[in-house]
């Protein structure tokens, strides 16, 4: 921690802060897995505040899909993420709007379509791709059950 009297010293114009990063991340996390623990771990450990953005009920067509609300309070109960949010109904692209991330991080298996990839890099907004982690999927579980 910084001494405050240290401050007193220096000339205004010399302290400088640095902006927190904001990491956005989505998904529909129909039934969290160790791979979303580890996701969403590995996107906060990015920057300094997490932003997820769960799938609305729109966008998530998978027969094994729950409630938006059942989902968003999944992840919220994990306690990684600093907020929560649901998904507008127009797409992800009015969340990451709304957020104004630094960074998006994006799982093995997402895709952003290409007018939204370049959106993004014309807002300056750093998109990474973040590894499997082991063979964990919604898809395998639903088939075990």
């Amino acid at each position: 921690m910084l001494d405050p009297r240290l401050l007193e010293q220096c000339p205004p114009i010399l302290i400088m802060t640095r902006k927190p990063v904001t990491v956005l991340c989505g998904g529909c996390f129909n039934t969290i897995h160790e791979g979303h623990v580890r996701f969403l771990s590995r996107a906060k450990a990015l920057g300094d505040r997490l932003v997820v953005v769960v799938a609305n009920d729109v966008h998530d067509k998978k027969p094994y899909a729950r409630p938006q609300a059942v989902r968003a309070r999944s992840v919220r109960a994990l306690k990684i993420a600093d907020k929560v949010v649901v998904g507008g109904k127009r797409g992800f692209l009015s969340s990451v709007c709304k957020a104004m991330p630094k960074l998006i991080a994006l799982g093995y298996d997402q895709t952003l379509p290409a007018d939204v990839a370049k959106k993004l890099g014309d807002m300056n907004i750093e998109v990474r791709r973040l590894k499997r982690y082991k063979n964990a999927s919604t898809r395998s579980l639903s088939r075990r059950t």
